[in-house]
């Protein structure tokens, strides 16, 4: 048996007096409770929440992603049955991605072995870096939007609503988290959000995510996702509340993620991917990992996607791409679940904000 801490222990004792002096909370009516951990459950009142409301999930011991050599094609390569062997066949063009499985030398070239009996030449090798963007899982329900840096360079704030950047406030960078206090619209109709410290970016250069409300279909306890293809970001719930949030790249728009909500239908941790064969967008993906087919119409699937880090922007041929690690906390997550999981995908309104966190400013 795991030893509890001496503050989980007074956590349990004052929930259990809570417990039986007001029986159990509704920790969506009373904003004083809060989601401790899974061993405690929800605590009110007296006892002080946790400091952090966002934490980076761990890597489970038992991942394969970063044990595992993931890289490109080049154009016009040949794959061979063995090094130096005969031609198994000829990839002239294309997005091909395949998973390293060993290696062999001889007269002094490198051979890559990409499958059973498939080798390739080390020159034909291209390798991915996969991104480690691992999103956060939340300890209680967030007080108020938040969200991560996508811009690519240096981001510096502003000291007001669209002013002029101002380095003495600092510098963010891609993939830094930031929570919103508050909001302005300019006179384009832009949005500039106040990150904190008297920091102001506008709304181009981040990714959020916000509380929805859980859609009619699913279940008061039941576990669901949320894709928002406006803010490019996902948020995974049980039931009323947010455990995980990570960003994504949905479908360009020449082929759209369709809206609607989704239940899970199929599941693999890898699988091959391929497309347009014949085409100048030919693609071929090999080993795609932690894979979650919810639009059984046109076979668009939650799953990692470990051959690029465009994140926080549309990017895909029409399935929710995610990094690695994310998907593969939503795969294991969402293996506990007692039913199919279910899958909504929207288009959100940044404007929501005013409604939520400004109705004085929404209704004047």
């Amino acid at each position: 048996m795991k030893k509890l801490g001496l503050t989980i222990v007074l956590a349990i004792l004052f929930g259990a007096i809570a417990f039986l002096a007001f029986g159990p909370p509704d920790a969506s009516a009373n904003v004083d409770c809060y989601y401790y951990s899974d061993e405690v459950g929800y605590l009110c009142g007296a006892v002080a929440p946790p400091s952090n409301t966002f934490v980076v999930p761990e890597i489970p011991a038992n991942s394969f992603l970063d044990r595992t050599r993931y890289g490109r094609l080049t154009k016009d390569t040949y794959v061979y049955n063995a090094p130096g062997g005969s031609v198994v066949r000829h990839e002239p063009y294309g997005y091909l991605t395949v998973t390293v499985n060993g290696w062999e030398t001889l007269n002094g070239e490198r051979w890559y072995m990409i499958s059973h009996g498939e080798y390739i030449r080390e020159a034909n090798l291209i390798d991915e870096q996969m991104s480690t963007f691992r999103g956060v899982e939340l300890l209680r329900q967030p007080e108020r939007p938040f969200g991560w840096i996508v811009a690519r360079g240096n981001v510096i704030p502003s000291r007001a609503p669209y002013g002029e950047p101002d380095a003495t406030l600092g510098i963010l960078y891609r993939y830094d988290f930031v929570e919103i206090y508050d909001a302005v619209e300019d006179e384009e109709g832009w949005l500039w959000y106040d990150v904190g410290d008297g920091r102001w970016l506008r709304q181009t250069e981040m990714s959020l995510v916000d509380l929805s409300k859980r859609p009619a279909e699913v279940g008061e306890n039941e576990y669901w996702t949320e894709v928002d293809l406006y803010e490019q970001t996902f948020a995974a719930y049980e039931g009323d509340r947010m455990v995980f949030a990570t960003l994504i790249s949905s479908g360009l728009n020449r082929w759209p993620t369709y809206e609607g909500l989704f239940q899970v239908f199929d599941r693999h941790v890898q699988t091959k991917m391929s497309g347009a064969e014949g085409q100048v967008d030919y693609y071929y993906v090999q080993d795609v990992p932690h894979t979650m087919y919810f639009d059984e119409l046109t076979e668009i699937a939650l799953h990692g996607a470990y051959w690029h880090d465009r994140f926080g922007f549309k990017h895909s041929h029409g399935c929710v791409n995610m990094p690695p690690y994310t998907s593969e906390w939503v795969f294991n997550w969402s293996a506990e679940a007692d039913h199919d999981l279910w899958v909504w995908v929207h288009t959100s309104d940044p404007h929501h904000y005013f409604d939520r966190y400004q109705p004085e400013v929404a209704e004047s």
